[in-house]
């Protein structure tokens, strides 16, 4: 029947029809399912992960096959890539996931009126969501059983480099549902890659989608924001910088900044500008770039770089608006935390920067003026992710600014709608 719909242009819409009136279904007892049932769940479902691990390998074999011929980048292979490691980090996050408070029906706030009215302002699931991403397939766990804790059904549009991958866990997930009596359409995957299934998707496939999250490159986002119909978390990408400021301690310079670089260079955490204070450029810039160098990274500087380190190549205007999500770095020198500031305002996507320091006044600065998702100091930009925030895992990372920003994990899944007790009251 699927390959039918495919051969057919017009399948498309029947088809995505069907899974958004399927998922709507799901979602009413989805959202009044106890805490243990849906626990139950989270945990069959990443024991059917690491039950199944040989036949996700060997999906995934597939897809890394059909990506090295697509002529994929080492970056967007090793978001691909699954081993036996990171598949059993798809089955601790859902763990951790399960471990978690559930959000729903959770009292945000209450108080009383002079009349005598009690008002509680409690959690509530969104309904169902769309998630549309391209190339992780562990996205499929993570965001399957993030949904699933919040209450919520959620249809899954996978890329097709990673439809093998995907549809192995996504199987391992229905497992999950069918062992703890949940309905089975409250994870669907979307069974087919024509990108008209996307388009559906942004129409919002007959009012049965509530929100969309989009996770992958910038023209996937740009057309999600730019045709969805219904509300989007926009996941943007990752340009992020790292700034050394005078006060910074060398040896902590540069092991945040190696680390920040290169631990996974293809993650949306991973730093992509590297700012140094003018004042500090005689003592830490050289060695923070012999360690770079020495790690096997790409450097792209400025002319005063470049003057610093010959080996250095020059970097254009265009370079401090790249998420290059590979083993390059863009480097510049900066007035203080001011010249950071302003350089990381006028470039940034607002989704994560770093500060090296150990004056606290250039902390403060640094997180009050910058208007980004997630600051950190002295820390590595790599922890710009759900797990390490102690969500369990993380749909994305949303950079806009309405209803969720940053990782968005269960409590961000999740609405909210007003309780009002009374005893009669009636309005004068």
């Amino acid at each position: 029947m699927l390959q039918a719909l495919k051969a057919e242009g017009q399948g498309i819409p029947a088809l995505m029809a069907e899974l958004g009136a399927r998922a709507r279904a799901a979602a009413r007892p989805l959202a009044v399912a106890s805490t243990v049932q849906k626990n139950d769940a989270l945990l069959a479902m990443a024991a059917a992960l690491e039950a199944n691990k040989e036949k996700i390998l060997a999906a995934n074999a597939v897809d890394m096959e059909r990506g090295h011929g697509a002529g994929l980048s080492s970056a967007l292979l090793d978001r691909l890539k699954l081993d036996e490691k990171r598949i059993s980090a798809m089955a601790e996050g859902i763990r951790a996931i399960a471990a978690l408070d559930d959000p729903v029906g959770t009292v945000i706030a209450a108080w009383d009126r002079p009349n005598g009215l009690h008002i509680a302002r409690v959690r509530t699931p969104l309904g169902v969501i769309g998630v549309i991403y391209e190339s992780r397939p562990n996205v499929t766990a993570d965001a399957g059983a993030l949904c699933l804790k919040a209450g919520n059904a959620v249809i899954l549009r996978g890329g097709s480099d990673s439809a093998d991958s995907s549809a192995a866990i996504h199987a391992c997930l229905a497992e999950g549902l069918r062992s703890a009596g949940l309905p089975e359409d409250a994870i669907q995957r979307v069974p087919v890659t024509d990108r008209a299934a996307v388009g559906e998707m942004l129409k919002g496939l007959g009012g049965n989608l509530d929100v969309i999250v989009p996770r992958g490159g910038r023209s996937l986002v740009e057309r999600v924001q730019n045709e969805a119909r219904v509300p989007v978390f926009a996941h943007l990408e990752g340009i992020c910088h790292l700034y050394i400021d005078r006060s910074a301690r060398l040896d902590m310079a540069t092991t945040l900044t190696v680390n920040a670089k290169m631990r996974r260079t293809g993650i949306c955490g991973a730093a992509e500008t590297l700012l140094v204070d003018r004042a500090v450029a005689d003592t830490h810039l050289v060695p923070v770039l012999e360690a770079l160098a020495g790690a096997g990274c790409e450097i792209r500087g400025d002319e005063e770089v470049r003057g610093r380190f010959p080996s250095v190549k020059p970097a254009t205007d265009e370079d401090w608006r790249t998420e290059y999500l590979d083993s390059i770095i863009s480097v510049r020198l900066v007035d203080g935390v001011g010249g950071a500031i302003d350089h990381i305002e006028t470039y940034s996507s607002h989704h994560t920067e770093a500060i090296v320091a150990e004056d606290e006044a250039a902390v403060e600065r640094f997180f009050n003026e910058i208007d980004s998702a997630i600051l950190l100091h002295n820390a590595s930009t790599q922890f710009a992710d759900g797990g390490e925030f102690g969500m369990g895992a993380e749909i994305g990372i949303a950079t806009g600014k309405m209803h969720a920003r940053g990782p968005v994990g269960v409590e961000q899944l999740t609405s909210f709608k007003y309780r009002v007790r009374g005893s009669g009251q009636t309005r004068p």
